[in-house]
């Protein structure tokens, strides 16, 4: 193992190489103890050309903890001349990196992936301090990154490309997939390893360099992920991250260096990165928002959907992109009401580290007061408020940002409570007569992420998914996040790009195609004379 990121930790110095990336938590990331120490305190690293280094920027935002909004530690905006330093060393790396052999960058991720399994509930430990979900919520986080880094190991079949020989005499046609250079990601708050994993993973083993701007939220696990992938092998340069807000997304969006952008987050941020990136003759693709509907026949199986639109609407508080935020009951589906009621006030709401918690807090002052703004809103627009968590109080994190299940009934889709994406723990409900006005509903709203179907019926659900206008549909599934073997393919207003995230179209995002013509004559002889025909194809 090479020196480590403080340069003191050898593997000789301790007893295995847990007890390695432990020290490593307790010294550089801040959730389990400190982020290396600097004179204004505990600081997040930059990572870049291969080593963590303190940034000389002036300027600092703090990381809180949601739970007691204590600040735990300060990430850096990173300044120009380092973001230059992150994407030159990036620029460096590359030729070295994509003329790797497949199977070279195939061992690195091998390696990767076992580590990754190794420290999971040291990572998931980092998210819930700094984003707030429950132990259990932030281990499936990183699972679900894992299950892609995992599908990256499958490089040698991914990357195949085409051969037709034979296409005239003598003549051949074949296709091989090529790195496209320095990609560069944008990631959230909610997920803050799986969404990472989504990214550079499959960027990197396709032979691309990456740039990685994690959100400022919530860095420690992309910190902790990039000693790891380090650890498995990775050269130096070939992953860097930055730190920051505004300059450094415009920084990502402008750079010539950079080729192709990954985004997820709002519709706001996502909108404004696909149209500056694309500008500047970039590749983005760029998932935002969702409303995302869960259509209750009333044929269903009770006992099963109450749960599952309990879980699916109110789990890691509601800040999923594919949160079942919206229940759709049709015909006398709508008398399971007072019992989904019953099931949400029977979820525990806690610090996400406390045994027991089913959600934890939002990730900031500013989340709860929007969340409970549109609560609001929607109350005054005439729909029923069923349960109200909004003055819910944790014993022992009294200052947390804390919002309990809340329910919303009778609501119309005019109301700005269903136009808005709350991303919260707020489930809105409205009723339709019939399966057909359950698709007008769906297919009316802008979004295009998600939506389920809860039904016992083979017909209904058929008919289901193939008329609503949604990216990602699931059956009796109230989260239907694709396996990488798949694509996320969230559509419409919830997607900007021509290519979606990880999959065969995240291979395709990350590469390019060459085609090549080749002509060997059989009888392997000289041309008695020059041919200033053009070449007919295909005779």
């Amino acid at each position: 193992m090479r020196r480590g990121v403080l340069g003191e930790l050898l593997l000789e110095d301790v007893c295995s190489y847990k007890s390695v990336i432990h020290k490593f938590v307790q010294l550089i990331v801040p959730p389990l103890g400190r982020m290396c120490y600097s004179s204004s305190g505990p600081t997040t690293k930059l990572f870049i050309d291969g080593k963590f280094i303190e940034s000389n920027t002036s300027e600092w935002i703090d990381i809180h903890n949601p739970a007691t909004n204590e600040v735990i530690s300060k990430v850096p905006k990173t300044t120009q001349e380092e973001m230059l330093a992150a994407v030159n060393s990036c620029q460096r790396a590359y030729p070295s990196w994509s003329e790797t052999s497949v199977l070279s960058r195939q061992q690195i991720f091998l390696k990767y992936q076992q580590l990754i399994k190794d420290n999971m509930a040291e990572i998931a430990k980092l998210i819930t301090k700094e984003q707030g979900k429950t132990l259990a919520d932030a281990e499936g986080d990183v699972f679900r990154g894992l299950q892609v880094v995992e599908h990256t190991c499958s490089i040698t079949s991914l990357m195949l490309g085409e051969t037709l020989p034979s296409i005239s005499k003598d003549m051949d046609t074949f296709t091989y997939r090529l790195p496209i250079g320095v990609c560069a990601g944008i990631t959230p708050f909610n997920f803050p390893a799986m969404i990472p994993l989504w990214m550079y993973p499959m960027a990197m083993v396709c032979g691309n360099t990456f740039l990685l701007k994690p959100s400022e939220r919530v860095p420690g696990a992309a910190m902790l992920l990039a000693k790891l992938f380090q650890d498995a092998g990775a050269p130096d340069g070939t992953l860097n991250i930055i730190h920051g807000q505004h300059d450094a997304v415009n920084f990502i969006c402008d750079h010539p260096a950079i080729k192709a952008i990954s985004f997820v987050g709002s519709n706001q941020a996502g909108e404004y990165i696909y149209t500056r990136g694309s500008k500047n003759g970039k590749r983005v693709q760029s998932n935002m928002g969702a409303k995302n509907h869960g259509v209750v026949m009333p044929d269903a199986n009770k006992e099963n959907t109450l749960n599952q639109l309990t879980g699916a609407a109110f789990g890691a508080a509601g800040q999923r992109c594919m949160a079942l935020s919206t229940a759709v009951l049709v015909g006398k589906a709508r008398n399971w009401l007072p019992e989904l009621v019953e099931r949400a006030k029977k979820l525990r709401v806690n610090a996400g580290d406390q045994p027991g918690s089913d959600l934890g807090p939002l990730v900031s002052p500013q989340a709860k007061t929007r969340v409970c703004d549109l609560v609001q809103s929607g109350v005054e627009e005439g729909a029923k408020l069923l349960l109200d968590g909004r003055k819910i109080q944790v014993k022992g994190y009294e200052n947390g940002n804390f919002v309990g299940p809340t329910i919303l009934a009778s609501v119309k889709p005019q109301m700005k409570c269903y136009t808005e994406e709350i991303f919260g723990p707020v489930l809105v409900v409205l009723e339709a007569e019939t399966l057909d006005e359950a698709v007008d509903i769906i297919n009316q709203n802008p979004y295009g992420n998600g939506t389920a179907i809860f039904t016992t019926n083979g017909a209904t659900a058929r008919k289901f998914t193939h008329q609503v206008d949604v990216g990602q549909i699931g059956v009796n599934v109230p989260i239907p996040v694709p396996l990488p073997m798949f694509s996320f393919t969230g559509s419409r207003g919830s997607f900007r790009g021509d290519t979606n995230f990880y999959g065969k179209q995240g291979i395709q995002f990350y590469t390019q195609v060459k085609t090549v013509t080749s002509q060997w004559k059989e009888e392997d002889s000289t041309l008695t004379g020059p041919s200033v025909v053009m070449p007919t194809m295909g005779r």
